[in-house]
């Protein structure tokens, strides 16, 4: 029986993704550069993986300065990420956790501070009984390690948590440590390869945790 539900924040909880990848677009076309879809997703729900200013200095044959470029991208982002709302049904499955007396955790691989602040800006804040970030980690996503830990804050096995994803990393993560996930892609990863996932929705608007519950607790095999 699910006992628990843990949340991914970027790309779940709040639209962050799409707009670095808005903002990175923008960035490249300025050097007349394109920056494609299918490379950019490689990095998503983790730190590693596709570099993306080595990659645009190769193609636009520039050198770039690296903490230059990182301060106007992150200015641009926040400028943009400062004006979102939760996405479409967060507060509702946020609602229906508590009302079924789950435990509710979040995971990023992002450091600590940054799902702090927005869940306080927009007002979800307590919903969360315990948050693990890459401050509490060696390895991020696709490694379990923060999934592990998580579930070891919340006392519960991997059986009994369920995972909300967005990312292939995230994802995978999730899945090595044992528990059932969803995915909810967005625009940045619908294009990436779930078939590891138990289920996949269009939006958290779809869910309904009671039914999503009682169907993982089924005695066959799916």
């Amino acid at each position: 029986m699910i006992k628990a539900i843990i949340f991914d924040f970027d790309g779940v909880i709040l639209d962050s993704e799409r707009m670095m990848y808005l903002v990175m677009t923008k960035m490249f076309h300025d050097y007349q550069t394109e920056l494609p879809l299918s490379l950019w997703s490689q990095a998503i729900g983790t730190q590693h993986g596709f570099d993306s200013i080595k990659y645009l200095e190769d193609k636009a044959h520039v050198q770039i300065k690296r903490d230059d470029f990182i301060a106007k991208r992150d200015e641009l982002f926040h400028q943009l990420i400062e004006k979102e709302d939760v996405l479409p049904g967060v507060r509702s499955v946020l609602r229906q956790a508590r009302e079924l007396g789950l435990k509710i955790g979040l995971v990023t691989s992002s450091r600590g501070d940054w799902p702090l602040k927005h869940l306080k800006r927009l007002g979800i804040s307590g919903y969360f009984q315990t948050i693990k970030s890459t401050d509490d980690v060696q390895r991020v996503k696709p490694d379990p390690a923060l999934y592990l830990q998580i579930l070891e804050d919340l006392e519960v096995s991997p059986k009994e948590a369920l995972a909300i994803e967005d990312s292939f990393n995230g994802s995978l993560a999730a899945k090595k440590a044992g528990m059932t996930c969803i995915v909810v892609p967005n625009a940045v990863t619908k294009q990436l390869p779930f078939g590891h996932v138990d289920g996949c929705f269009n939006s958290l608007q779809d869910v309904r945790l009671k039914r999503l519950i009682q169907y993982f607790s089924l005695p066959v095999k799916r």
